[in-house]
């Protein structure tokens, strides 16, 4: 609630407080903002949203600079590549003030031109990817002299959490999949290898916690291979039964084709639970195959279908300890305080 009443939304005023601020953003630095207006239009040439939509984000840069002049703010930093680091830029070419931004992934690695990420990146002071693996994926896409302005800073996990809770080592035979239902979740590869583990006589249940766009195609599959007494889609939940599904499964499962890093493996791994994924992106930097959990190629359903068997038919001291190996991994790694830390000291660092 705190945090709540110490944020400021640009849209609060509609339409016509956006078009005031542009009105007295133009009167302030009418040079600055000519170029700032050349600059939308050129973002949304071969982008995948039109010009006015470029037009729309000049707009909420002059609200978002207002807003930033009444606090006397010295720098601006947006989080993902798409559009909010879009208009950090503007901001930044508005007024002068520095602006760096977080990539998180994949959307960033699939469309970088249609982004103009490099573009958005040569004029930041500075850019920050959350695994080593964001870091390659820009460094592809800038000249080396601007390697240097990539760093890496974890997402940080709050310790309210994952303190205070009760995690012993759950022997029932449910997995569970956190997720929006996506193509890049991979839940009909998941689906399919719960077949596989139905033929071979397996006692298990498949929680999906989440919805989306691929629900349909998805109770399709589970009803043409008779699956919906062993696997269950909850629909949207909140934070607190995420948790709650996480603390009753034996191992968290997510066989994704592409992602940054998911937060929903951090907080598994919070909670003790061996973690079921992919050998992509940011994952392997923090599961530890038969450490912490399983690993498997992205889209091979005869070794997922063994991953999820192996994390059902592994004893209980194996689960505990795996669990174990999660909890420091993670709760080292993606300390919210240290991560916090880190970005601040970058921040300061544009200051010298």
């Amino acid at each position: 609630m705190h945090e709540q009443t110490l944020t400021q939304y640009v849209l609060k005023n509609g339409i016509a407080g956006l078009l005031l601020s542009t009105l007295r953003i133009k009167i302030q630095h009418p040079v600055r903002f000519f170029k700032a207006f050349i600059c939308a239009i050129k973002m949304g040439w071969h982008a995948d949203r039109s010009i006015p939509y470029h037009l729309v984000y000049l707009l909420e840069a002059c609200q978002t600079l207002r807003m930033m002049q009444q606090f006397n703010s010295q720098h601006i930093h947006a989080h993902f590549g798409t559009n909010p680091s879009e208009i950090a830029m503007l901001v930044h070419m508005l007024s002068g003030i520095p602006y760096s931004f977080t990539v998180h992934g994949p959307e960033e690695f699939d469309r970088p031109q249609f982004l103009k990420l490099k573009q958005k990146i040569e004029r930041a002071k500075f850019v920050v990817a959350i695994s080593s693996f964001g870091r390659s994926q820009l460094q592809r896409w800038v000249d080396f002299s601007q390697w240097s302005k990539i760093k890496v800073v974890h997402c940080g996990l709050e310790p309210s959490f994952y303190q205070n809770i009760e995690m012993k080592t759950q022997v029932s035979n449910t997995l569970v999949c956190v997720g929006r239902l996506c193509e890049q979740k991979g839940q009909l590869l998941l689906v399919e290898a719960a077949k596989q583990l139905v033929e071979q006589g397996i006692d298990f249940e498949l929680v999906l916690a989440g919805d989306g766009e691929l629900r349909p195609p998805i109770e399709a599959l589970i009803t043409k291979y008779q699956l919906s007494q062993n696997i269950k889609i909850t629909g949207w939940i909140s934070s607190d039964q995420v948790r709650g599904y996480l603390l009753a499964s034996r191992a968290m499962v997510l066989p994704s084709f592409a992602e940054g890093l998911p937060v929903v493996i951090m907080e598994a791994m919070s909670l003790k639970r061996p973690v079921i994924s992919t050998y992509i992106a940011g994952i392997p930097e923090l599961v530890e195959p038969l450490k912490s959990g399983w690993l498997v190629p992205a889209g091979d359903v005869n070794l997922l279908a063994n991953a999820m068997k192996s994390a059902l038919l592994a004893p209980p001291e194996t689960l505990t300890a795996m669990g174990e190996a999660a909890f420091i991994k993670v709760t080292e790694r993606h300390h919210i305080d240290i991560e916090a830390k880190k970005l601040a000291t970058f921040i300061r660092m544009t200051e010298v």
